[in-house]
């Protein structure tokens, strides 16, 4: 079935992007399966990794900045016996381990793990996305110019060792984590502290915030389904994927000054969420605004003022 007049693309679809393609590379194929120009992207994933990439479509784009904050999980293969600039095995050694080197004990391993757990400092590989003056630094790198990259905080909030593989010198890690983290800097940093030389194999996306891998769907699939059924497409509201942010009932009374951009006070609301694990400490909480159960928009909650002010409408 072709796309309807009446029919409209407006949220998130969970993607499952193979190895191979860059992030920009599954865009541009959406843009033909879905019919749109309307559409972009959260959350980066290098060429050689796989894993879910969530996209957006239609109004929904607006609301990709507000996916920044989520955690992320991985699956990730690290390798032994050699470091390398790039933080995997598609760059050149920095670092050998000497002739001879024995695979370290688990003992050791997870010693070594424990110190990357928590809220650790992390230096980003120098091919990467991270932007020194605007250009991204692997574009740097490659004009032959000199990266220094600053070291950033991150949170590893679990870092599992499923499996060890002495012959292929390999560890399979389960890791889940903050936004900014880079695994192939946690790969390099573990061979660090087990004193062996390591880079990062394999990797595999397995979550970005409410986004899991077994829910994503590759791009033959959604070729298959848009080709059958255009309205079937597994195009879901993008509330349902904004549930990290505390959420607030509008009365009807305040939608329409919401919509034109005043603010409605609540001092009740302020009460309420003050002291709860959603409450940030910042000056203002950025918020989810509802009315008569529908998703209206972002809105911002400023603690001085105890007032709801509108951010970005999403109003159908």
């Amino acid at each position: 079935m072709s796309k309807t007049a009446d029919f409209a693309l407006d949220g998130f679809i969970n993607v499952l992007k193979p190895p191979g393609l860059t992030s920009h590379d599954v865009v541009g194929s959406l843009r033909k399966i879905l019919k749109t120009k309307k559409i972009g992207h959260a959350g980066t994933l290098d060429p050689g990794a796989a894993g879910v990439l969530p996209i957006a479509v239609g109004r929904a784009t607006r609301f990709i900045e507000y996916l920044a904050a989520v955690g992320k999980s991985y699956r990730a293969e690290l390798l032994f016996g050699a470091e390398t600039d790039s933080g995997d095995d598609t760059g050149s050694a920095v670092a050998r381990a000497p002739e001879g080197w024995e695979f370290p004990s688990t003992e050791k391993i997870l010693a070594g793990m424990k110190t990357l757990t928590g809220e650790i400092t992390q230096v980003p590989p120098v091919y990467s996305a991270v932007k020194i003056d605007g250009k991204r630094a692997a574009d740097l790198v490659r004009a032959n110019k000199e990266v220094t990259i600053p070291p950033r905080q991150v949170t590893i909030y679990r870092f599992e060792l499923l499996a060890e593989d002495r012959e292929r010198r390999t560890l399979l890690l389960d890791v889940d984590c903050s936004k900014g983290t880079y695994i192939r800097s946690l790969c390099t940093d573990l061979g660090r502290a087990v004193g062996i030389p390591a880079t990062m194999s394999f990797l595999v996306r397995t979550r970005v915030g409410e986004f899991p891998l077994k829910e994503a769907f590759s791009l033959e699939e959604l070729a298959e389904i848009g080709e059958r059924d255009f309205s079937a497409l597994p195009v879901l509201p993008p509330e349902r994927y904004l549930g990290h942010f505390p959420r607030y009932d509008l009365t009807a009374a305040r939608l329409k000054p919401f919509t034109n951009g005043l603010s409605t006070h609540d001092v009740k609301f302020a009460e309420n969420l003050r002291g709860t694990a959603a409450a940030k400490k910042e000056e203002s909480q950025l918020i989810t605004v509802w009315c008569d159960g529908v998703f209206r928009g972002i809105g911002r909650f400023d603690w001085e003022t105890e007032s709801v002010y509108p951010e970005k409408l999403y109003i159908l």
